[in-house]
């Protein structure tokens, strides 16, 4: 056996992080959020604190909101890095479920390092431990296995000889990305043990660029000439894959027109000629008409959520065939798809050789033209007159103030709707929506973590005022750290977007706009002077005209700075769209549920005959 180095487990795994390199020659691991309790103070803080100069500790003030910087992180890195989140055993644990289970919807890396139970079990049971009356091995870090793509429980020192290693290659596997728990138990981070020493030697984790099988390329290449108005798909693993020139060069080489999914928008810019624009649910008329005629779908790097198919009953051409192109052969396998399992750059250049000079039919110019005029409009400022803004509105005076190093966020309500339809972004990475598991309390957090990624980018984030009192305790982390990102609240006193989804089903208005909520005080939230308590720079405008005041001052601003504007919760983007699936009542006593339900069962009829 070669040389050893006595460490205790804590320290051995804080040492394996520092020595992971990315390609770039940068650690992979970019830092760790902390916040300490019994189950990992003694342990990992004090392993930590020995590093902190090498591997900087950040402090955070809530659990998941911490998961959601690292997360948005490794998301606006293009998974090139990522960080580490850890927390006590109990309740500090659990918070961050909800943010294991966005970074595994989205496939993005983060490694989440609870802390648990005694290994030993000699005090159990402990402050904030869970019991299982009928299996030992339990405890309440077992609600992160089905959210993790590797998960494991450290109860031996020796354990992370093997589980760092798979914990690594997890995170940087495109095909099996996602979040990584190490379950630590309190009493082993402290337990000594001789580590070998070529264990931390320093180890570059290269991006394994799966090419594709011949044959499967063989058949996509003849499919897709013999296809009539082929239509690509542009997903998140465009981003991820460094794949926007090659898609761009595809498109222009074969004639074959773009749409982009939330998480693929910005994969080209927005005005490119072969750029329709948004897709599905949420998209517009230029995308999802063609998506409606196409006679073969060339999706790359998208899982297909519902949101991109229109509950799969947008791509309505009977003759039409699918070609998935996707590292991971679970998406690429998906509706019956034609599987091309593959890196989407190299696919998509292999792909391209493979055509050999094939181009496809034109389709008709007029049709973003079209579009735009219908929508360029909502995004005007308005005139003179006392109504409420709309979001609409809002985004458009955004987009006036915006520039090519602009980035804009969210994650749910109203906004990833109109910002997928109407937001016109200059070049890939300038638009971050976390819209896979549309988690409310992602964005202030998120736009932490975009900043600390890209610090010279001018960082955006929209969030309605729902969605800021869920979770804006990381503000006051921002403006400790002098982190600086503007945040746009737009308040339409309460959850605007659910409130027309009710409505849209036929449902009352019940529950969802504080103005409708039958309460002893009414609400009356000051949301600018609730984040200047917390550090924040802040204001609130009554109009349009002063939010773009606001908005240009925003370059001499140290730290977050929060704009407060409140907007009307019923307009929306009428125009663009497709059918989306949510259940309506088969009984019901109120009239208009009714007409919906009859409404959604003969939606559901030609979905199902297609």
């Amino acid at each position: 056996m070669g040389k050893t180095v006595r460490l205790t487990a804590a320290q051995a795994l804080v040492r394996y992080l520092g020595a992971q390199m990315n390609e770039a020659g940068e650690p992979f691991i970019a830092g760790v959020w902390a916040i300490f309790g019994h189950g990992n103070v003694a342990g990992l803080g004090e392993a930590l604190h020995a590093v902190k100069d090498s591997l900087p500790t950040y402090r955070g003030h809530n659990e998941q909101t911490m998961a959601h910087c690292a997360i948005a992180y490794a998301k606006q890195m293009r998974r090139t890095r990522a960080m580490a989140v850890t927390s006590s055993i109990g309740p500090g644990a659990t918070n961050m479920v909800t943010a294991a289970a966005l970074a595994h919807v989205n496939r993005l890396p983060v490694l989440l390092l609870p802390g648990d139970v005694f290994a030993s079990r000699g005090p159990d049971p402990v402050l904030q431990q869970t019991e299982d009356f009928t299996d030992g091995t339990v405890s309440a870090n077992d609600c992160f296995r089905p959210v993790s793509r590797y998960f494991d429980r450290i109860s031996r020192p020796e354990h992370l000889l093997t589980a760092l290693p798979r914990a690594f290659r997890t995170m940087t596997d495109p095909a099996d990305c996602g979040p990584v728990t190490l379950a630590f138990c309190q009493d082993v981070q402290a337990e000594a043990y001789d580590y070998p020493e070529s264990f931390f030697e320093p180890r570059v984790w290269y991006q394994r660029r799966i090419r594709p099988d011949e044959a499967e390329l063989a058949r996509a290449v003849a499919a897709i000439k013999a296809a009539k108005r082929p239509v690509i798909v542009a997903g998140g693993g465009v981003h991820y894959s460094g794949a926007t020139d090659a898609l761009q060069s595809f498109a222009e080489t074969h004639n074959i027109p773009i749409t982009e999914t939330q998480a693929g928008k910005s994969s080209l810019a927005w005005d490119h000629p072969l750029n329709l624009g948004p897709i599905g649910v949420t998209g517009g008329e230029p995308a999802n008409t063609l998506s409606t005629e196409a006679g073969l779908v060339l999706a790359v790097g998208t899982r297909l959520q519902d949101f991109t198919t229109g509950s799969w009953g947008l791509f309505s051409n009977p003759d039409r065939e699918m070609i998935c192109l996707n590292t991971s052969a679970y998406d690429a396998e998906k509706h019956g798809a034609m599987p091309l399992q593959s890196d989407a750059r190299v696919g998509l250049e292999e792909l391209s050789a493979g055509l050999n000079g094939y181009r496809a039919q034109s389709v008709a110019d007029t049709l973003k033209a079209d579009w735009f005029g219908k929508v360029d409009r909502l995004t005007d400022a308005p005139g003179e007159g006392n109504a409420l803004p709309t979001d609409m509105q809002v985004i458009g005076a955004v987009q006036r103030a915006s520039n090519d190093d602009t980035v804009v966020m969210c994650a749910a309500g109203t906004m990833p709707g109109e910002l997928h339809k109407l937001w016109k972004a200059p070049r890939p990475g300038a638009y971050h929506m976390e819209y896979g598991f549309s988690c409310m309390g992602y964005e202030i957090a998120g736009a932490m973590g975009i900043k600390m990624a890209q610090p010279n980018r001018d960082v955006i984030c929209f969030t309605g005022d729902g969605t800021y009192m869920m979770a804006n305790s990381e503000m006051a982390t921002a403006a400790m750290m002098g982190i600086a990102f503007t945040v746009v609240i737009t308040d339409n006193r309460g959850f605007g977007c659910i409130n027309r989804l009710q409505m849209g089903t036929g449902g009352a208005e019940f529950n969802n706009l504080l103005d409708h909520a039958v309460h002893e005080t009414p609400s009356a939230i000051d949301f600018a002077a609730h984040a200047a308590a917390m550090g924040a720079t802040s204001v609130k405008v009554s109009s349009i005209a002063e939010f773009e005041d606001a908005l240009a001052k925003r370059g001499d601003i140290n730290g977050p700075y929060v704009v407060v504007i409140d907007t009307d919760p019923y307009p929306s983007t009428e125009f663009g769209g497709t059918w989306w699936e949510v259940a309506v009542p088969e009984v019901s006593t109120r009239p208009e549920v009714n007409e919906k339900r009859a409404a959604y069962e003969v939606a559901l009829k030609e979905r199902n005959t297609k």
